[in-house]
């Protein structure tokens, strides 16, 4: 037996539910960045869940900055209800998106994490705001959390 069937693979309808309900955690760098382009951004909000610091160095253009520790219900008092809030962080190493998005859904708010984070995105071409943005060569992108 080959090591890639070793485990058989998934019933369809049980993968279709698991690979649906993934999606409907994550966002794909690649659709948020046809989104901003289009202007389509109606529905949902970019939020840096690093520090000030990492957000001034390097950040996707219309993110908010609130760094996961500071997630709470007063510096949430005036967020919208209605919105879907896509935390990210530095990268696939970094957990603060995943400890914002947590903290935000419990306190009733919808929530998606930004695959890959700033790297991702950064290495990727997209474009970014902040002092470290008009550099040549790719800044090195810390993750400040």
């Amino acid at each position: 037996m080959t090591n890639t069937l070793r485990f058989p693979a998934a019933d369809p309808a049980a993968a279709a539910a698991f690979f649906a309900a993934e999606l409907a955690f994550e966002a794909d760098p690649d659709d948020v960045v046809r989104d901003l382009r289009a202007g389509t951004t109606a529905g949902f909000r970019l939020v840096e869940t690093r520090s000030a610091e990492a957000f001034a160095r390097l950040r996707i253009p219309g993110a908010i900055n609130l760094p996961h520790w500071d997630v709470d219900e007063t510096t949430t008092a005036d967020w919208d209800r209605d919105l879907v809030y896509v935390c990210y962080c530095e990268s696939f190493e970094c957990n603060a998106a995943t400890k914002g998005a947590l903290k935000l859904s419990r306190l009733g708010f919808k929530v998606k994490r930004l695959a890959g984070g700033i790297t991702t995105w950064h290495a990727s071409g997209y474009p970014v705001e902040g002092g470290a943005a008009g550099t040549a060569d790719r800044p090195a992108i810390s993750c400040d959390c």
